[in-house]
Order: C-alpha cells, then structure tokens, then sequence
C-alpha cells in the first residue's frame, strides 16, 4: 500500500487531506504534537467524518491511519523518508517550527535518491518558497542538490470549511471531525517532481497565482468579514451572521469588488469568478457546520497583513481602478472587533511573513 505523511493531524488534516488520502488507496501517517490525538488514531487506526450541510447529512470512516508525536524526531524523520507523498496542515505561523524535522526526513531519504513532494496546505501567498527556504536553512549543504532537484513544494488552496469541533459534536469520539460536503483540492501542477500521484480530489492546475489569491482575496476575505461584522452584531455563528440581510449584501458586494479584480489580473471570465463568489456565499450558510465567527476571525494580525486578504485584495482593486469600499468596511469592522474585543497591538498592513 501506497505510504503518506499529514504533517498536522487537526481538522484539515483529518477532515479533509485524510479523506482524500484514504480514497485514493494510501496508508497515512499523521505527524502531531496532540499527544491524546496521536494515540487515539495508533489504537483505533480509523477515524469519523461528519459530513453535514443544510439538505443532508453522512458519516465515513476513515481508515488505514496511525500518528507520530511531531517531537520524536527520529520517528519524523523516518516517515519522511519512506513516505510517497507528504502534506502540511499545521498553519502558517507553524510552519517554521517544524521546518527542522522536515529537513531531517528530507536528508534521511536523500541516499535512495526518490522524489518527495509536499503538498502545503497553508494560507500564504508564496507558500511553497516559505517552506523550501526553511527547510535548506535547517539542512546541510550536501543536500541542497537534492532538495533543488528532487523536492517538489507544492501550493495548494484548500477550500474545504472545517470548524472547530466542540465536545458535543465529537459524540464520545476525540478523532471525530465535521466538514463541509466540498471536498476537493487545487494544487500546483508545475511544481512536482517526477511522476505526479493520482489523489482523488486533487486538481492539477497551471497559472496557480489565481487559486491562490482567490482563495484569499475572495473566499478568506468574505468568510473573514462575515465572521467581523457577524460579531459586531452579536451573532456567534457564521450562518446567522450570513443570513442577516445587511451582512450579505456588504460581504457580497465586496466579494464581486475582488472578483472583478482577480477576472481581470488574470484573464478570467468574470461570471465565473462571480458564480464562485456566490457558492461561497452560499456555502457560509450551513447552518449544521456550527462554524463560529470567533474561530473564522481569529489571528486579526495576520488577516490584516500587507499580503494577506483584506489589504491585498484592496491592493488588487485599486491596481485595475475598481472601488473597494466594501473592502475597506471589512478592515473597519476587523480594526472594530479587535477594539471590542482585546486583540493587542494591530498592525495595519504590515508583512505578516
């Protein structure tokens, strides 16, 4: 059986990259510091999915799983080296944290000369060049050659809604995980090195700057300002922040703002870029996902960043002469909910790298 490493064993990589993994025939290893989520997942080697929307609701199991504590850095380091694919899930700020046990499991597979591509799941412009940096920082220079030659870091925009699971909704069951029925992944099809693996879900695309900053300057963005003005308006849910009619209509109309500017920075047909910002929309909706506006606007910082949602699709507006004062009532409602809510030393616009 074909070998993966989830470096992240949270809910994106157990709700979703896990799915994907498990349907297209892979054991995987899931890498974590979460001591109770590591032995749960080597005892029971299986986990639930709760896939829930507003018209109906199914459970999977996911099997053919175990973990490794992210601090045993022998045992990293082993599964890097013998796996056949590898994602990150951990988060960007995480990111640099585990750039040295990468390294590690890079340098030990480096005598069989086998290709390893990582798969990164974070939300960041240029997230492929991040990783490959750390990781040749982190690792000697005899093997620089081959990370060049024989790595693949891979963007990839991960769309899936993953909240964050309360104790009610594990039903006795700390592995158990809820999502969105949206399961499928965009990744960079130029970035791989040697053949590329057939993952269910995975879809190869080429000019991969669009799915990246449709990701963030369209759905991180109106998700994000749903969660803000969904907050300010006392709501603690993202679907009743979403159904309040004045939200909608300032999250949507900023929304077309960034898609007419993403239709035109890359030669997208703009209908189809407004049709996707309206099944987004539709999608914040799902009242059964229990996502919650304190979860989806956390880490205001860096949502705030000079690249990140807010600012860079301004940045993009104004780059091809389009109004983005919807745009900028999101910043508002962000520098507001800080405000309100105690978030410490906001930085507008700075680099969040």
């Amino acid at each position: 059986m074909k070998k993966a490493v989830m470096y992240g064993a949270g809910n994106i990589g157990r709700g979703f990259i896990g799915q994907l993994l498990y349907e297209s025939g892979y054991s995987t290893t899931f890498i974590d510091i979460n001591e109770k989520v590591i032995n749960a997942l080597n005892k029971d080697g299986k986990y639930p999915v709760k896939i829930v929307s507003n018209e109906f609701t199914k459970e999977l199991f996911i099997e053919n799983v175990c973990g490794v504590q992210g601090t045993n850095t022998d045992e990293v380091a082993g599964a890097i080296s013998e796996c056949d694919i590898m994602f990150t899930a951990v988060g960007v700020n995480v990111l640099p944290l585990i750039a040295s046990n990468i390294a590690n499991g890079i340098a030990k597979r480096a005598g069989s000369q086998r290709e390893l591509n990582i798969i990164i799941c974070e939300n960041k412009v240029n997230a492929d060049l991040y990783l490959k940096n750390m990781v040749i920082e982190n690792i000697e220079p005899e093997y620089h050659n081959f990370v060049n030659e024989k790595v693949g870091f891979i963007e990839a925009s991960v769309g899936r809604m993953v909240p964050v699971v309360t104790e009610s909704m594990r039903e006795g069951n700390i592995l158990k995980v809820w999502v969105e029925p949206f399961c499928k992944l965009p990744v960079d099809k130029d970035a791989f090195k040697g053949e590329i693996p057939e993952i269910s879900g995975m879809i190869l695309e080429g000019n991969f700057e669009y799915h990246i900053q449709s990701k963030l300057y369209l759905h991180n963005m109106g998700h994000s300002m749903t969660a803000y003005l969904g907050k300010l308006n006392g709501y603690k849910y993202i679907f009743e922040a979403i159904e309040n009619e004045n939200i909608r209509y300032m999250v949507k109309n900023a929304m077309y703002s960034s898609a007419e500017a993403l239709s035109l920075e890359h030669n997208k047909r703009y209908t189809d870029v407004k049709r996707y910002a309206d099944d987004l929309i539709h999608r914040f909706g799902n009242r059964h996902l229990g996502d919650t506006v304190a979860r989806v606007g956390k880490d205001i910082n860096r949502k705030l960043g000079e690249n990140d949602r807010f600012m860079g699709a301004i940045r993009l507006c104004e780059k091809h002469g389009i109004d983005s004062i919807y745009i900028k009532i999101a910043v508002a409602s962000a520098l507001l909910f800080g405000e309100k809510y105690g978030a410490e030393n906001i930085k507008l616009g700075e680099p969040n790298d």
